[in-house]
């Protein structure tokens, strides 16, 4: 969800602005995608790179996010929507996960969309830390190597549970994927918006998901022609 302090910026406003005009982007986007039957939508909130910002941006934007939880319960509710979390969460101040793990706990029976944060998150602290876990039972005897394969590290990973992400798309302009699932999106489709993240709609969602509709997915394989 890139483009806040840029958009704030051109406005001459501060950039915490560009992240408090986001939450209504975050709102719209995630109603649209319950409303059109997508089973999952995750969203890369903040990254372990995030923590190099200012302090006082850092700040504001936990802040942000305690208020978020506590208003948009309602909207999970009203929407049948499950939220998770991935991510270092337990690098988030006490109130932040706090409120994480109360709404979690309330919304985990909806089951209409999973909504996911990927909160102080990276594809290279996730792969690590599968790696890590791999390493410590084969050490410890729990594990033989010959047994270490996909299947095996993607049920290390965060995301396990999760599908791999069909489609990401990224405002802002920017064409990177900026360390995010770097081993879930082997396959994924790449749309690149050049709208920032605040003034990002529906509308934008749904012209990501046509481009999305009309493209060829062959998995490294040759498709055979009907």
């Amino acid at each position: 969800m890139d483009g806040n302090g840029r958009w704030a910026r051109e406005r001459g406003l501060p950039r915490v602005e560009g992240h408090r005009q986001g939450v209504h982007a975050v709102r719209d986007t995630t109603e649209a995608c319950a409303e059109l039957g997508i089973s999952h939508l995750t969203l890369y909130t903040f990254s372990t790179e995030n923590w190099k910002r200012p302090i006082s941006e850092i700040s504001a934007l936990m802040k942000l996010l305690i208020q978020a939880l506590k208003k948009e319960a309602r909207t999970f509710h009203e929407n049948n929507i499950r939220l998770n979390a991935i991510g270092a969460t337990d690098q988030l101040p006490e109130k932040a996960q706090e409120e994480l793990m109360s709404l979690m706990e309330e919304t985990k029976a909806n089951d209409r969309m999973t909504l996911t944060l990927a909160l102080s998150y990276s594809g290279k602290w996730d792969l690590t830390r599968a790696m890590q876990s791999i390493a410590s039972d084969v050490q410890s005897g729990q594990l033989d190597v010959e047994a270490i394969g996909q299947d095996l590290i993607c049920e290390r990973l965060s995301t396990h549970g999760m599908p791999d992400p069909d489609l990401l798309i990224r405002t802002g302009g920017e064409q990177r994927i900026s360390n995010y699932m770097l081993w879930q999106m082997a396959y994924t489709e790449l749309v690149f918006s050049p709208v920032y993240w605040p003034t990002f709609r529906r509308n934008h969602l749904f012209e990501a998901i046509c481009d999305f509709q009309d493209r060829e997915r062959r998995f490294g394989a040759v498709l055979t022609e009907q």
